[in-house]
């Protein structure tokens, strides 16, 4: 739960790969992202019933995934696949940096469960996670700095970006956009500041939740 943003996370370990990926000796991490009708203030159609995918909903799992890949070291891993399903049950912003954290829990769940039944060779199982990952979304709403802007924030901020990150501060990927007024390089320094500062938070939560 991000505030009133709440996702279910989901991790499924698979023995197949995509076939690309076939006898080279490493797996894979991917995910999965979806939005439940009623998780918005008003009804939105179902991508299954609309029967494709909306180009948000791709670039999200994309993004996760990409972001969940930087913390594995695929060659440990093994031949497997594991599958991060992200389903969001009720929206206030930030659903895409819910996820990812949230996301990341999964993923270390599993590969836990994995360690706990001998499912790794040569001590691979303290290699294949390298760090933790986790996400925030920072604006500048009203003139000021905001971290995890929730909708109401985020529909009328000057300024919207997302952060992810390493647990030791390094950058992932951060996606930002003026929406109404350009920011300066100094904003751009102060919004990566107070991320780190909320990704510092994540994942402190995040090793308490997997103890």
């Amino acid at each position: 739960k991000f505030g009133d943003t709440h996702v279910l996370v989901t991790a499924t370990l698979e023995d197949r790969l995509p076939p690309w990926l076939k006898g080279q000796g490493r797996g894979w991490v991917t995910a999965e992202y979806g939005m439940l009708p009623r998780a918005t203030s008003e009804r939105t159609r179902r991508e299954a019933a609309a029967g494709k995918q909306s180009g948000r909903t791709v670039e999200i799992q994309r993004l996760i995934g990409r972001a969940l890949r930087a913390a594995v070291d695929l060659e440990a891993l093994g031949e497997r696949q594991i599958t991060i399903d992200c389903d969001v049950i009720q929206a206030d912003g930030g659903t895409r940096t819910a996820s990812i954290t949230g996301a990341w829990v999964a993923l270390a769940e599993c590969i836990g469960w994995m360690k706990g039944r001998n499912m790794f060779k040569n001590g691979n199982g303290d290699k294949v996670l390298r760090d933790n990952i986790a996400a925030i979304s920072c604006g500048i709403y009203q003139g000021t700095p905001v971290l995890d802007l929730d909708y109401a924030e985020d529909s009328e901020a000057d300024t919207d970006a997302n952060f992810v990150m390493t647990g030791d501060g390094r950058i992932i990927e951060i996606q930002g956009t003026a929406e109404k007024t350009p920011f300066s390089q100094a904003e751009f320094l102060k919004l990566m500041a107070l991320a780190q500062q909320g990704i510092g938070r994540l994942v402190d939560l995040q090793k308490m939740a997997i103890i």
